[in-house]
């Protein structure tokens, strides 16, 4: 009876010292799991990393640092995890192929976030769409169409997209046609578009604007009208000095050729 005594008790002895480490690991970890998140976000923030991501890493850090402690907690009790360790491989496996359209939209967000190809506030064309950027998600980019409309483009379609970034450079240049007639003189026509530059000051002197023959057309002298401009003014001018050049051309007697047809009616006489 003593010897059975003496055998549970040091069962529980050493069951209780199992337990005891256990519950060491755990609360040394919890603590090593914060001091490394607060470590990355330290890092990541030095870095100037988006917020959005040092949320995110720091976050799925100290996730996967607790699993591994908890795993580990469990071992030193005598519980065998190659089933748990198995259980959550399958489990990743089945997620990661239910979710591999989400998980691309992620992978394309970080790379956006990393990378940055556009910023919040420049006007962008990517993923079949184009509008002010007003938010990069882990997920989706948020735009606000000229017409202010909320467009949700998926990460992944923009990465895998051309993206044309009009905001990047401080300066644009404004690409416009000006048919005219091809009796009208062209010095004439040339110093009136001179002078529509002169008079718009948004419009930049360097580098200076260009006016050059396009296109011998079938009914008219293109020209090709090209104005630099700050990005922020681009549009601004692009509608004013589509409406000066109507308005000089007018008022220089300078015409804008338009598609018509010519119908000439001839009468057969009769042989009768």
């Amino acid at each position: 009876m003593n010897a059975a005594i003496a055998k549970i008790q040091g069962l529980m002895v050493s069951c209780g010292a199992q337990v005891l480490v256990a519950i060491l690991i755990l609360v040394i970890g919890r603590y090593a799991a914060l001091g490394i998140r607060t470590l990355l976000v330290k890092i990541m923030k030095k870095s100037k990393v988006d917020e959005t991501l040092i949320s995110f890493v720091a976050s799925l850090s100290h996730i996967a640092i607790m699993a591994f402690v908890v795993i580990a907690a469990l071992a030193r009790m005598g519980v065998q995890t190659t089933s748990f360790v198995a259980v959550i491989g399958a489990a990743g496996l089945a997620i990661g192929l239910a979710l591999q359209g989400s998980l691309a939209n992620f992978a394309a967000g970080v790379l956006l976030i990393i990378f940055k190809p556009f910023r919040v506030g420049d006007y962008i064309e990517g993923g079949g769409t184009d509008g002010v950027v007003e938010e990069i998600g882990i997920f989706v980019t948020e735009l606000k169409s000229l017409d202010n409309k909320k467009v949700i483009v998926p990460n992944a379609k923009m990465t895998g997209d051309n993206v044309i970034n009009h905001s990047t450079n401080e300066f644009r240049r404004v690409d416009l046609v000006a048919g005219v007639s091809y009796g009208d003189d062209l010095d004439k026509v040339r110093k009136v578009l001179e002078e529509i530059f002169d008079s718009e000051e948004k419009i930049l002197k360097d580098p200076k604007p260009m006016v050059g023959v396009l296109e011998l057309a079938d009914s008219s002298v293109n020209l090709a009208v090209r104005p630099w401009v700050k990005s922020a003014d681009y549009w601004d001018v692009f509608f004013a000095v589509q409406e000066q050049i109507k308005k000089r051309f007018d008022a220089a007697g300078i015409s804008i050729p338009f598609p018509q047809q010519d119908v000439y009616m001839h009468t057969a006489e009769s042989t009768a």
